[in-house]
């Protein structure tokens, strides 16, 4: 998966569409998994990451990134299929 090129992202959560014009918010763990896929990272490794850093279960944070995930492809901000 990847971030489709004309998305612009703020420091502070801010996304922009400019082919669209749609604008969003992304909370402070958006942020992060979004960085995260910009720099090309796996699935597996944003995964990992997460639940090194977060208390979080494996499997409650892998259905809030495949929900993630699909939001971002409805809104066609990232292409690919989400495994990478």
């Amino acid at each position: 998966m990847q971030l489709k090129k004309n998305i612009a992202i703020s420091d502070t959560g801010f996304l922009f569409d400019p082919s669209t014009g749609d604008s969003f918010t992304l909370n402070p763990m958006g942020i992060e998994i979004l960085g995260m896929i910009k720099e090309g990272k796996s699935q597996a490794e944003i995964t990992s990451h997460i639940t090194s850093m977060y208390d979080v279960v494996e499997s409650a944070f892998e259905r809030y990134f495949y929900d993630f995930i699909s939001m971002l492809k409805h809104h066609q901000i990232i292409e690919g299929n989400g495994e990478n």
